[in-house]
Parts: structure tokens; C-alpha cells; sequence
């Protein structure tokens, strides 16, 4: 199956954010999913079917909402003689907006990987699983981190960790007594400790074969004590094999399983957290230059090395959320743009005209994902386009420290 590019990754996760906020009365939201092989005749005498079965809905709103439904998708569908080669996703309905009240929506969406089945739903949230599958990373790894003191189970899922168990253990610790009562405490010891043992493998065992898609698994912690955990083989004899190797970390803790990922990408390339580290790593080597620094960041720096075409690599955090919008003047032709946060846009008023002095608001005339407009002018020059999550200490740092828009020059230049 084909990889999904960055871009497509980024714009489908912004479609799924916009559809799960879409909440219906009752079911009033329809999700409809046409693969490639499914005739457009069939789909429209299938929704002419549903149309006439919606009849029957006993609340007049929600007979007049879902209807209304099917009619858009059955004129959405006119356009097309057949579905395009990954088939069509389509979500309509009326979303409710508060105070007893709903909006009309509609997403028309030609997935970047084939849909397999057609699927009608109709209820009060889009039904989502198709898309999310699409998204699924496949590139999984299992993360244990154990001492006799501590075990944090994990899971690394492309460029995200994620902590999923954390357990203490009542082994007792070293002492002063000697003699027979030593050796009694020193038996006592190891039997706690070889159930200890047992636990974490068991435990870890659970967790991670339940992941269908585990590539390997990372085993790390201080001292010996990872080393004759495998070997011992408490983990189940199937995962026994998936051991990539065993690595050295100063703790066990939740903290670990990041040191664990940052050590292990030291010898393992191909990880994608490694790569986004790597060329993370790049770009802070520039900043700390103080002559003929190739980084840039800031949105206007950047957008202007963007538009002198000079941009080798643009670094974008996962988590920006702003948008670029027009301001048209009602009175004039002038326009203004401006990029505001999402959060604000909903409480955003547009100003007044400066141009022509009119007492009237300027209206938004346009609005594009700030991402998508800056990915946009890469790609026009070849620049590369990097979406970097907040998963390792260079991700975040993107993020907060250089407000999640940064990039790597071709040539140094006072920009």
C-alpha cells in the first residue's frame, strides 16, 4: 500500500478534527463511503431507497434534516459519472450550533488511499473508522523499561510515544546483617525478584500482543538487569523474537521511555522519530551560528524566504492551528491579509477599512489553513515540507520556542 505523504497526513487529520466536532441532535449526519468499483447508479438507487424509508421518521425536524441530507448527496453526486480511483467520501447533515438550532454542513473528500467498502450511515456523529484506518501508523515498536524497582511499558507509534503501564515492585533493597540471615535474605530477595520478573513479562506480554502491527520491541533500564530479563526469557516466546536490542537508560520511569526512544535512534535511521530528530538537530546547529546562519524562523521571515524561493526545508510543528485570511473592504478594493490563531477566529471582528475611512467592517473574503498556504509556496520552489511532532525535546522546542514555524535555507541570505 502506497505511504501517505506529510501534506495529506496533515490535511486528513484536519478533516477528521472539523467532523468530530459535528454533533447532530439526533441522527441527522450522514457518512457515506463509495469505493472505486461501486457504480454511481446504484449509489444514487440506494440513497432514493433511504429517502423514502426516512419518511416514515416520526419527529418532523429530524424527517425534514435527514432528508434534506440525502437530496444534497444525491446532487453532490451528479457531477460524477463514476467514483475516482480511490473511490469518494462524503459527509452531510445538520450539525446542532446551540439554542435549539442546526447548520447544514457537507465534506466532499477523494481519500488519498482506496476506500475498500460502501458503507450508508446515518447518525448523530459522522461515522469516521474508514479515514482513521487510513491514518493508522505502521510503524510500531513496544518500549519496556524495568530495574527491580520500577517497569514502564510503552509504545512508540511512528513519531509518538505513548505511556500505557507504569508498576512498582516490593523487592527489598540491600542490607547490613550477615551471616545465616544473610543468606536467607539474599534467598528472599531473588525469590521477590524473580516474581517481579514474572509480572513485567507478563504484563508487557498482555500489552503487546494485542498490537497486531509491532515491527519489534526495545528493551532498556540501568545496570544488568535488562540483560537477564531476556535472556531469563520472561517476556511470551513469541515477543521473545521481536527484541530489537537492549539499551542503556538512566531511568525507568515515564522520562525513560523518551531516553529509551532518543538512545535507540542514535543506532536506529530508519525510525521516523530519528529522522524528525535528525533534521530537527539541523536546523538548531544553524540557529546557534552567528554568521551565515542557514535557519530562519517566524512566520514573516519565513514567508518571505518562501517567496524568494529559498526555502531548502520548511519545518512545521504538527500541532499549528492558525489560518490566513483576506479582509475585503465592502466600500473599496482594498484587502487586507492576516493570520490569526483558530481558537480566536470564532470571536475574531473584522476592523474597518484604513484605505477608504468606511465605517463598515471589512468581511473575510478567504480563508486557507496556514499550513496548507506555506506547504503550498515550498512546493512551488522544491522546497521539502516537514511536519514534526512534539514527541522529542526538538519537536517541542519548534513548537514553543519558535511559535511551530521554522526553516532550513538553501544558501545564507539576510532575510
Amino acid at each position: 500500500m502506497a505511504e501517505l505523504t506529510p501534506r495529506q497526513i496533515y490535511d486528513m487529520r484536519r478533516l477528521l478534527e472539523e467532523l468530530k466536532k459535528c454533533r447532530g441532535k439526533h441522527t441527522e449526519l450522514i457518512s457515506l463511503f463509495v469505493p472505486a468499483s461501486k457504480q454511481i447508479f446504484d449509489v444514487v438507487s440506494y440513497l432514493r431507497s433511504e429517502f423514502s424509508q426516512s419518511q416514515n421518521i416520526k419527529s418532523k425536524t429530524t424527517r425534514k434534516n435527514v432528508t434534506s441530507a440525502i437530496e444534497s448527496l444525491m446532487n453532490r453526486l451528479k457531477p460524477y459519472k463514476q467514483p475516482p480511483p480511490n473511490g469518494l467520501a462524503m459527509f452531510v447533515g445538520h450539525k446542532s450550533i446551540g439554542s435549539d438550532q442546526t447548520e447544514m454542513v457537507a465534506f466532499v473528500f477523494e481519500p488519498p488511499l482506496p476506500l475498500v467498502t460502501f458503507l450508508y450511515r446515518c447518525d448523530s456523529l459522522f461515522y469516521l473508522e474508514p479515514i482513521e484506518a487510513m491514518l493508522a501508523e505502521k510503524e510500531i515498536y513496544g518500549l519496556l523499561l524495568l530495574d527491580r524497582r520500577e517497569c514502564t511499558i510503552g509504545m512508540l507509534r511512528g513519531k509518538h510515544i505513548e505511556l500505557l503501564k507504569y508498576m512498582t515492585s516490593q523487592v527489598p533493597g540491600k542490607h547490613g546483617r550477615g551471616g545465616q540471615s544473610q543468606r536467607r535474605f539474599e534467598r528472599a530477595t531473588e525469590i521477590a525478584a524473580h516474581e517481579w520478573f514474572v509480572k513485567c513479562g507478563e504484563r508487557a506480554s498482555e500489552v503487546f500482543m494485542k498490537e497486531p502491527n509491532l515491527k519489534g520491541i526495545l528493551v532498556g533500564g540501568s545496570g544488568p538487569t535488562k540483560q537477564y530479563f531476556v535472556q531469563e526469557g520472561y517476556l511470551h516466546y513469541e515477543l521473545q523474537k521481536k527484541i530489537v536490542d537492549l539499551f542503556d537508560t538512566g531511568y525507568t520511569d515515564e522520562y525513560g521511555l523518551r531516553e529509551l526512544v532518543d538512545t535507540a535512534g542514535d543506532r536506529m535511521a530508519d525510525l521516523k522519530i530519528s529522522q524528525e530528530k535528525k533534521i530537527m538537530k539541523r536546523f538548531l546547529s544553524e540557529v546557534m551560528k552567528s554568521e551565515k546562519s542557514l535557519a530562519v524562523y517566524g512566520e514573516t521571515q519565513v514567508r518571505h524566504a518562501l517567496e524568494l524561493g529559498i526555502v531548502d526545508t520548511l519545518l512545521i510543528s504538527e500541532d499549528l492551528r492558525r489560518y490566513r485570511i483576506t479582509l475585503k473592504c465592502q466600500s473599496c478594493p482594498f484587502t487586507l491579509k492576516k493570520t490569526i490563531a483558530e481558537d480566536a477566529l470564532e470571536d475574531f471582528v473584522p476592523p474597518p477599512c484604513t484605505a477608504c475611512q468606511s465605517q463598515l467592517p471589512m468581511v473575510i473574503a478567504e480563508k486557507i489553513d496556514l499550513v496548507d498556504e506555506l506547504s503550498d509556496l515550498a512546493e512551488k520552489t522544491s522546497g521539502m515540507v516537514k511536519l514534526i511532532s512534539r514527541g522529542s525535546e526538538e519537536g517541542e522546542s519548534l513548537f514553543s520556542a519558535f511559535g511551530g514555524l521554522a526553516g532550513i535555507l538553501r544558501y545564507a541570505v539576510d532575510v
